[in-house]
């Protein structure tokens, strides 16, 4: 095992049970996080390159990320969430499957990628997810739960064991940040 990979699934697991808090402190730990995937991913006996590439998408996401929860706890008190309308919401699952499909077939025909399709799934709702997310639309935690769904099994499959058990563990904590979510929708 390496240890990078489960230093890197043990900030995971502080980052995302932060999130579902609705804790600004969240984003430290999912930079340097992000940092250590980006790098695992990218290994040669990994070949994750769409789920490398992603980690710097979400090092900038976190950024953006914290000055937003920090600017909306300050004039609320707390990080407030919102939920997106059903026009808005199918257009983001639309874009989704377009972007799997570009990413997927881009990464297919001029990669050695080991799962292009499945990685390209992971990619595409994960920037959508963590886009709603750094934008506070409860929606982000239904992607989530899509994307750690299948990302158990693709880490599984390329022998990431302690990562393929935080991609549980962050499966059972985005069930939680929905639940929990909803609750702070309806107050």
């Amino acid at each position: 095992m390496n240890p990078l990979e489960l230093a890197a699934a043990v900030l995971g697991l502080v980052n995302v049970t932060l999130v579902v808090r609705r804790s600004v402190w969240n984003y430290p730990f999912g930079l340097v996080m992000v940092a250590l995937y980006a790098w695992l991913f990218a290994r040669p006996e990994v070949r994750l390159y769409s789920d490398a590439l992603l980690q710097l998408f979400f090092f900038a996401v976190q950024i953006y990320g914290w000055v937003n929860w920090t600017r909306a706890e300050a004039e609320a008190g707390e990080v407030i969430v919102m939920t997106l309308g059903n026009a808005r919401r199918a257009a983001w699952l639309a874009g989704i499957a377009v972007a799997t499909v570009v990413w997927g077939w881009g990464m297919h025909r001029y990669t050695a990628a080991a799962l292009p399709w499945w990685d390209g799934f992971i990619a595409m709702a994960s920037v959508a997810a963590q886009l709603l997310m750094a934008r506070r639309v409860i929606e982000n935690w239904l992607l989530w739960i899509a994307v750690d769904a299948v990302a158990i099994g693709v880490y599984a499959a390329k022998t990431m064991i302690p990562t393929a058990a935080l991609y549980a563990v962050f499966l059972a904590l985005s069930v939680w940040g929905l639940i929990d979510w909803r609750r702070a929708l309806r107050s």
